[in-house]
């Protein structure tokens, strides 16, 4: 197990063109290798981290193995989802995919992202608990009165934010609002997909024993040039396939979604987890000194909650896979 972080190394061969929280994209050279069929311009190497973020800060402790745990649930995830929607994941293993970033790299299809952060959330807590608290409404959804932390809402619900630069906080907006910059025909379609994806992933969690409360997903286009204005997009383009919505990204992980044990799980209180919230506690702990609304940055992770927070992300992939990850 180790703690090194190998997508900030340099990959020969590739070029560095996107760096974000957790994930780089790397564009390969003319000498890289691809499947047959697509030029270098048409896909990206993905490298998933051993990064960790919370509050809008990336942590300068990494949680060793995150990176492979990430990629790896959700290649299984994409694999459960295949009937609704397609994925970009071209190719998981070398020569595709260079041995350094091998376990945590994918090689995908390069496609236009659509600009909004597509939330759907099944249980009430986090940063839509703090919205319904000040109005009732979480992304301009308005909610039965007497929710608490963890209550389960009558059905799923599509809570878009908007998509920040690092650093910065996404902002809830209202599902109208998502219509006005992307258009009706990708708001509706972004919005049935994502509180499906919710869905089937909370059926299939919920036979491992573990309750999918919220989750973000993203998606992008095939067949739409980086200069088309996405409001003309048409019902016509997505029925025939012309246009064609993908699944990228990540899909249901510890760090895209919540997952909460079923067993013990009451509402009116904040559940346990498998995903990040366990160092969200930390950081907000008088253990840790910080304060999470001043400009100062997060303080490094002690070993225990580095290994606490590895325990849970590989328990999480364990019981939804099946799989042993070791």
């Amino acid at each position: 197990m180790s703690t090194q972080d190998p997508a900030a190394r340099e990959l020969p061969g590739y070029e560095l063109v996107h760096a974000g929280k957790v994930r780089e994209l790397y564009a390969p050279g003319p000498d890289a290798p691809l499947p047959e069929g697509y030029a270098a311009e048409d896909v990206l190497l993905m490298v998933a981290s051993d990064r960790i973020s919370a509050y809008d800060h990336v942590l300068e402790t990494p949680i060793a193995d995150k990176g492979e745990v990430l990629t790896r649930m959700s290649l299984w995830w994409f694999d459960q989802l295949a009937d609704l929607v397609p994925h970009h994941v071209l190719a998981t293993e070398a020569p595709c995919v260079p041995e350094a970033v091998a376990g945590r790299a994918v090689l995908v299809k390069r496609l236009r992202m659509l600009p909004v952060e597509c939330v759907a959330r099944a249980h009430l807590t986090g940063g839509g608990l703090a919205e319904y608290q000040q109005s009732g409404s979480v992304s301009g959804v308005r909610l039965p009165e007497g929710l608490v932390d963890g209550s389960e809402l009558p059905d799923p619900i599509f809570t878009p934010s908007t998509k920040a630069p690092a650093g910065e906080h996404d902002e809830p907006i209202s599902y109208e609002e998502v219509r006005t910059l992307i258009g009706h025909p990708l708001a509706r379609a972004a919005r049935n997909l994502t509180v499906e994806i919710l869905r089937r992933g909370h059926e299939i969690a919920a036979q491992r024993g573990i309750i999918v409360a919220d989750t973000k997903v993203e998606f992008g286009l095939e067949g739409v040039d980086a200069e088309r204005d996405l409001r003309t997009v048409t019902e016509e383009e997505l029925a025939s396939g012309a246009v064609r919505i993908v699944l990228a990204d990540e899909v249901l992980t510890p760090d895209s979604s919540r997952f909460w044990p079923a067993d013990g799980f009451e509402p009116g209180r904040q559940q346990a987890s498998f995903d990040k919230q366990y160092v969200r506690d930390w950081l907000t702990s008088d253990a840790s000194g910080w304060d999470k609304d001043s400009d100062t940055p997060p303080p490094a992770l002690p070993d225990e909650v580095v290994a606490g927070t590895r325990a849970k992300y590989v328990e999480a992939y364990e019981r939804l896979t099946g799989q042993s990850f070791r």
